[in-house]
């Protein structure tokens, strides 16, 4: 699990929540119809932004994605292909056939390889994959990035309505206050969600974004090395390209060993 997008997404709203109730009460800041500006506002301008089936499965991806760690280490994927390329020396490509991995590209490309496909089509098959699950990253970053530009727009079209409402009363003391009320939570509301909520977790789709595609550039290069029959050592020194310095030393090491 991704303890950090949990630790930081609660600090950060117990932070403000703390702050918000140190001198006054939550319903001080609880304000049902700017919630439903804000809310219902942002929820619509997504609607007609993006697709309601890109929209559900995006918040699938992001569940599935920001509070776990999906992603396996560059240095992790780079010994178990360097396995690979060893058993393919000793044993021919048909050795990879019982090689198990968590990894699902990896067990797809290993599939390919099995299966006898040409090395053209198994790097087809894989270059496709990879743009596809790219792709689908690339819309739910979109939409989290929507609903951050949104909801501030939306709080403030909330506060131009409770603007509007207080300068309607003036004359009655008595309704100036849940107009006010309208007109400055809703702008807080807006911030809140996007701030807090939407923009980070884009951010970090995107960062999970990138750890996959490094991930799968990396299994494909190593797919089509062993398949060319390269040396292990070989192939772990092209992949070293794919970790840090620091790694890079302890592979060194290892080989040595």
């Amino acid at each position: 699990m991704d303890i950090l997008t949990l630790v930081g997404l609660i600090a950060g709203v117990a932070i403000v929540t703390v702050a918000m109730l140190a001198d006054a009460s939550i319903n001080t800041f609880l304000n049902i119809p700017g919630l439903m500006i804000v809310l219902g506002g942002t929820f619509a301008v997504t609607l007609i932004k993006f697709r309601l089936r890109s929209v559900t499965s995006s918040f699938r991806l992001a569940l599935s994605t920001v509070f776990r760690e999906t992603s396996d280490r560059p240095i992790e994927l780079i010994r178990n292909v360097s396995e690979l390329a060893r058993v393919v020396r000793k044993e021919g490509i048909l050795g990879l056939e019982s090689h198990e991995t968590g990894n699902d590209f990896l067990a797809k490309a290993i599939n390919l390889c099995v299966d006898g496909h040409p090395p053209e089509l198994i790097e087809e098959a894989l270059l496709e994959d990879m743009q596809q699950r790219m792709e689908r990253y690339e819309v739910a970053e979109r939409i989290f990035r929507g609903i951050g530009d949104a909801a501030p727009a939306i709080g403030m079209l909330g506060t131009l309505v409770g603007l509007v409402q207080m300068l309607n009363t003036l004359d009655d003391p008595s309704s100036i206050g849940p107009a006010m009320a309208i007109a400055l939570l809703t702008t807080l509301y807006g911030a809140f969600i996007a701030q807090l909520i939407a923009l980070p977790l884009a951010d970090k789709i995107q960062l999970k974004a990138e750890d996959e595609q490094r991930n799968m550039a990396l299994i494909i290069t190593s797919i089509q090395n062993i398949m060319k029959g390269q040396n292990p050592r070989v192939i772990t020194e092209l992949l070293s390209a794919y970790i840090t310095p620091e790694q890079q030393q302890v592979l060194a090491r290892e080989r040595e060993a």
